[in-house]
């Protein structure tokens, strides 16, 4: 062998897809789907959280400020945990912790005690996306991987969805322990098919050995040769700043808002946050394909994506007269609806610059962006609360000050990001894929040949039939 070959990257063994991955993933999914029921059942308790445990705005927020502090926390952690030990490991010491957590928010008889919870749930629902987005990468073919991330990212707002349509009417109609207890139960049901069915890879298919100078030496030179890849820090950025309005919303402040600030039924206010995830569901697919064809649409989406979002929550903040108008409030739920598939585009640039063995570990990186951006609005949001007398209209405009912060740090990342990707096409080197863009099929060093992308409606009919599933996004995320 040749030193150039030797020096060359190794070449990631594309899996083969089928009926047989379309089950594993979905065993997967489900657990992620159960871990976003629970991280977003506060967001239609919030009102009766505070009532339970005679708290203020600030305390309250400290119920999803602590979850989503374990969570971004977790991130590097558990990427580095499931490039290590691998993602079945991963998932039933999360969907265990996520239970536990779930019933001892329950029973809870005290504030201090349903903070240990939550941050219990938080540090289990943290060990779910990364595998789920591991699980696609080593179950599904790379040019796969886009449209794999989206109907990942589809399930979990349908968790979402669960919490408002199904949960917010059990609590109020049989109580608070009841309504939580219940819904743990479904945290036991899919630890089951996990336990005795989930595979980290198809066989024949095992990852390459990481080479190693121990625990210490693989965790620093993980962390560091994620970090030094541009499409790492500006898939971070991408995700920090399109994800936590959305996030924020739906999480605690929206109900609040909408019943308390804009005079509405809690039946109406929980029918619009429905639209933000009804929206959220219906253009992911939308934003994977677009992504799929043209790989330079990722920063103009996300930007615009920032931009839409910021004019519409301006213009219902500064509406004249004490409430915005109904038609307002559902254009601001429908463009909330688009931040969850903007996240996602944070990913396409993280995937691209890491190989396979890196995976995880730079998707835990990029993960971490929008909820440290959302851990910080619902801090500051529940504090200006508290400081201004429940104005709302101070407390979000908080949201603007994160959004330029974003946006400066992607203004300032794209150009070596974007450069670096062009390198590493043209010597054709595809860690995993591109967006749009399959394995290297030429000689080494030859220029890869895309494939023609798969339609998201033929896509989704194959899943349902047991086919390979076509997907826009690999290392698919979210979260």
């Amino acid at each position: 062998m040749s030193s150039a070959s030797a020096a060359s990257p190794a070449v990631f063994k594309d899996p083969p897809g089928g009926r047989k991955a379309v089950l594993v993933w979905s065993i997967g999914v489900a657990v992620y789907f159960v871990a976003v029921i629970f991280r977003t059942s506060l967001g239609v308790a919030g009102l009766e959280a505070a009532d339970r445990f005679h708290v203020n705005a600030s305390a309250l927020s400290t119920f999803s400020l602590l979850q989503l502090l374990v969570y971004a926390g977790m991130q590097i952690p558990v990427g580095l945990m499931v490039d290590r030990l691998g993602t079945k490991k991963v998932l039933t010491l999360g969907a265990v912790l996520f239970t536990a957590g779930q019933i001892g928010f329950a029973l809870s008889p005290s504030y201090g005690m349903a903070l240990a919870a939550r941050a219990l749930l938080g540090c289990g629902d943290a060990m779910t996306f990364i595998s789920v987005l591991r699980l696609g990468t080593r179950w599904f073919p790379a040019r796969r991987g886009p449209l794999m991330a989206q109907l990942a990212g589809l399930v979990g707002m349908a968790g979402n969805l669960i919490s408002t349509l199904v949960l917010a009417p059990v609590l109020h109609g049989v109580g608070w322990v009841p309504a939580f207890a219940g819904s743990a139960v479904a945290g036991l049901v899919v630890l089951v098919p996990l336990v005795l069915f989930l595979r980290d890879h198809p066989e024949g298919h095992e990852p390459a050995p990481q080479a190693g100078s121990g625990a210490r030496g693989f965790v620093r030179r993980q962390i560091a040769d994620s970090w030094r890849e541009p499409g790492t820090k500006l898939g971070l950025w991408v995700h920090f700043t399109t994800q936590f309005p959305a996030m924020v919303f739906l999480l605690l402040w929206g109900m609040p808002f909408l019943v308390e600030a804009q005079s509405l039924s809690r039946t109406t206010a929980g029918g619009l946050l429905t639209l933000v995830v009804a929206s959220n569901m219906a253009l992911g697919l939308v934003y994977g394909q677009i992504i799929g064809r043209r790989q330079s649409s990722r920063i103009p989406l996300a930007l615009g994506t920032v931009a839409l979002t910021a004019l519409l929550w301006g213009s219902v903040l500064a509406y004249p007269g004490d409430h915005a108008p109904m038609w307002l409030l559902i254009a601001l739920c429908l463009v909330l609806g688009t931040c969850g598939p903007a996240s996602m585009i944070g990913f396409d640039f993280a995937r691209p610059a890491n190989p396979a063995e890196r995976q995880g570990t730079a998707s835990g990186i990029t993960n971490m962006g929008g909820f440290i951006a959302s851990m910080t609005t619902l801090l500051v949001v529940g504090l200006l609360l508290d400081a201004t007398g429940d104005d709302y209209r101070i407390a979000f405009s908080s949201v603007f000050v994160l959004e330029l912060l974003g946006i400066a740090q992607i203004l300032r990342l794209r150009g070596r990001a974007l450069a670096r990707e062009r390198e590493r096409m043209g010597a054709g080197v595809l860690p995993g894929f591109l967006p749009g863009v399959g394995p290297a099929t030429a000689p080494a060093g030859g220029p890869a040949v895309p494939p023609a992308p798969v339609p998201a409606a033929t896509a989704v009919a194959a899943a349902g039939a047991g086919a390979p599933v076509g997907t826009p996004a690999d290392p698919r995320p979210s979260g």
